[in-house]
């Protein structure tokens, strides 16, 4: 399968990305993957790998390619409970910095970049993400209504903007939320601003998980939550991009 590292033009600069898609030399629906805060490492190649197999070309762009290539910080094989705080020291102020402006005016960029690419079907398009990455996720379903027919984000902080953000939103939508990231009262809550939205949504806690349940490398991994992840996500994409 081919895949490759490459950079995108942006209104700040160069980003660089990581794509996989099918070696079949046919045309594929697109889907931008954002990553953790950890950035883009093995595990999100794997994942990307993983999706491509299914037939979508899958581009995992550097969040914080602003501050240089990724790993922008230096990150461990795996990512224990020991190590986390002082790489959260490091990253925070590089989320802080990600600006919702910045956000948007990157999300221009890939989705100009994505769907240019002669690998990627007409049509539109799907957009996932984890943690951090799944507020991007949103946040750039949000300001491309009708561009981005599905949106998926697992243990992220989706409703961080409020729930009238959320009422832009024309893509269907999975949230998968971890167990220890937010209280069945603020599921509601979060639920009702979708159905507000008037948008078709599956939102949901996953049994028994912890933030970051998705990410092989971390202690937070959940081999269950992860199965639930794909048997979530590939239905979500095969009805809203199959017909690409």
């Amino acid at each position: 399968m081919p895949a490759k590292t490459l950079r995108i033009s942006t209104a700040d600069g160069q980003a660089d990305a990581f794509v996989a898609f099918p070696d079949d030399g046919e045309r594929h629906p697109g889907v931008l993957m954002h990553s953790d805060g950890f950035g883009i490492r093995p595990v999100l190649r794997e994942m990307a790998r993983e999706l491509a197999g299914h037939g979508y070309y899958v581009l995992v762009p550097n969040l914080f390619y602003r501050h240089g290539p990724a790993p922008v910080i230096g990150l461990p094989e795996h990512i224990g409970e020991e190590a986390r705080p002082a790489l959260m020291a490091q990253l925070m102020p590089l989320i802080e910095a990600h600006t919702a402006e910045r956000v948007l005016s990157d999300a221009d960029a890939y989705l100009k970049f994505l769907t240019a690419q002669p690998e990627v079907a007409a049509g539109p398009v799907a957009v996932t993400g984890y943690c951090i990455g799944g507020l991007l996720a949103v946040r750039t379903a949000s300001a491309h209504p009708g561009q981005v027919a599905a949106v998926a984000a697992f243990h992220g902080p989706v409703g961080a903007d409020g729930p009238d953000a959320l009422a832009d939103l024309t893509a269907q939508v999975h949230f998968g939320h971890a167990e220890s990231d937010l209280t069945p009262e603020a599921l509601g809550e979060l639920n009702r601003a979708l159905d507000v939205a008037g948008v078709g949504y599956t939102s949901e806690i996953y049994p028994g998980t912890v933030h970051g349940f998705t990410m092989s490398d971390t202690d937070a991994f959940d081999p269950a939550g992860l199965r639930r992840h794909w048997d979530r996500l590939l239905p979500l994409l095969n009805r809203t991009l199959a017909n690409n």
